[in-house]
């Protein structure tokens, strides 16, 4: 059938008409709204990129029984006063609450230790233990020890770096025992009974000498000779190099300070009650566009994998390549450190410099503001006359901010304290107490508090 155009006219029209009406004027059935996503289902959207952290591998226990020594005894340092645990000590979280942390010749243990007359604050703050065993492709502030979680390594060391180091942990436990400032000491020192210092004697390339030397103390005690032959069995001790020891001490920051049940981790793991509503608006806004945290504190680490320049005041002594200044890895750049437990290592920063996670939160709330006002009251006494916050440094800093945090957030203070809020899910509880890992004695015989 043919229609005239006049009656194709008049059906367009009246079908436009219709166009018009709702389907209850017309006497359709109305089908209601989707019902917006829940909380819930918003969060778990923006957690699908994020998997649960790899799985931690079982360590051998005299492994882990020769590394608690080992990283406890002062030993491994030239003036025989100071251990690696000294910067790490469980009773503050695997840190040692300290913004710039203090190396040997300082006095005393935590956020009370001093330095030492002639010594200085070291550059950077100590990272926490905590998690360290996740091993993440770089550690230290600046990454200059990096690699796959087992190999190979990039480290300062080049082709000096004993082989068969089983993972990243054990490749930067081998550098702490050469810094001068932490633990080997300086030209002419003498330790703690008076003796010459034989380590601080090697100059700073003699890394593979260094590490023969402290071996050699090592391996003139008894006790560490029958440990390592437990942990080691059939490597005879005249083969034994620092490279072990720095093996069996990461085998138990592995074993002793990972700590994975936090409510965050159990809410990765599909249990929607492991979070409070505050922790989930958290979330929300550290995973979106609207906090935009994830960008750098992403991936099953949260972190520990991107260098950014977020404008962090300048504080210390500085380091050999821009003194007084710290540039980090280049242009002011630091390593995103990992967050879970991140509630209890404070301060926060590679330097220490903000005591609380609401004054981390307010400064990415709108970093360049936050730095230029920044107010050195918040460190403590000692360390505010390192703050360097003339006009020239501010410049430079901010002259290559990362662009993440150029344009404020903007975010309310409701928004900010959910953050901070989200940011204590990360804790594990059993990670608030760790005394239980500090050994009653070491076979040097030398006193661990």
């Amino acid at each position: 059938m043919i229609l005239s155009l006049r009656t194709v006219c008049v059906l367009v029209l009246v079908a436009s008409a219709c166009d018009y009406k709702s389907a209850a004027e017309l006497g359709l059935p109305v089908e209601p709204p989707p019902p917006p996503p829940s909380l819930d289902e918003q969060v778990r959207n923006l957690l699908l990129a994020i998997p649960q952290p790899p799985p931690l591998s079982p360590q051998d226990p005299a492994m882990v029984a020769l590394g608690q020594a080992l990283l406890f005894d002062k030993i491994l340092s030239g003036n025989r006063d100071i251990s690696c645990a000294t910067c790490h000590f469980p009773t503050v979280h695997g840190g040692d609450g300290l913004s710039l942390s203090i190396g040997t010749g300082g006095i005393g243990l935590g956020p009370l230790r001093t330095v030492g007359a002639g010594r200085q604050f070291i550059p950077r703050s100590s990272p926490s233990l905590l998690n360290q065993g996740l091993l993440p492709p770089q550690v230290f502030w600046d990454g200059r020890v990096s690699g796959n979680r087992n190999g190979p390594f990039n480290t300062p060391a080049g082709p000096a770096l004993p082989p068969g180091l089983p993972n990243i942990l054990a490749a930067q436990a081998m550098f702490p025992v050469l810094n001068r400032q932490e633990m080997r000491g300086q030209i002419g020192d003498k330790d703690v009974f008076g003796n010459p210092n034989e380590l601080a004697a090697f100059t700073d390339a003699q890394m593979a000498e260094t590490w023969q030397a402290i071996m050699q103390r090592v391996r003139a005690i008894p006790e560490y000779v029958t440990r390592f032959a437990a942990a080691f069995p059939g490597i005879p001790s005249a083969s034994l190099g620092f490279q072990h020891a720095a093996t069996a001490m990461a085998a138990f920051e592995i074993q002793a300070f990972s700590r994975l049940s936090s409510p965050f981790d159990r809410y990765l793991a599909r249990d929607n009650a492991a979070m409070t509503v505050e922790q989930k608006r958290g979330a929300q806004i550290f995973f979106s566009g609207r906090g935009g945290c994830a960008r750098c504190h992403g991936g099953p680490l949260l972190g520990g994998t991107t260098f950014a320049n977020v404008g962090i005041p300048q504080i210390g002594p500085g380091t050999s390549s821009a003194p007084p200044l710290d540039v980090g890895r280049a242009n002011f750049t630091f390593r995103a450190p990992m967050l879970r437990n991140v509630e209890l290592t404070a301060p926060y920063m590679h330097n220490g410099a903000y005591a609380t996670l609401e004054a981390v939160v307010r400064h990415y709330n709108d970093a360049s503001n936050d730095f230029r006002s920044y107010d050195p009251a918040q460190l403590a006494a000692a360390v505010r006359p390192q703050y360097h916050g003339d006009q020239a440094t501010k410049d430079a800093v901010l002259a290559t901010l990362d662009n993440r945090v150029r344009n404020p957030l903007n975010l309310a203070e409701g928004d900010m304290a959910d953050l901070v809020t989200f940011l204590k899910a990360l804790t594990d509880p059993a990670a608030r107490d760790l005394g239980a890992l500090i050994p009653s004695s070491v076979p040097s015989g030398l006193p661990i508090q």
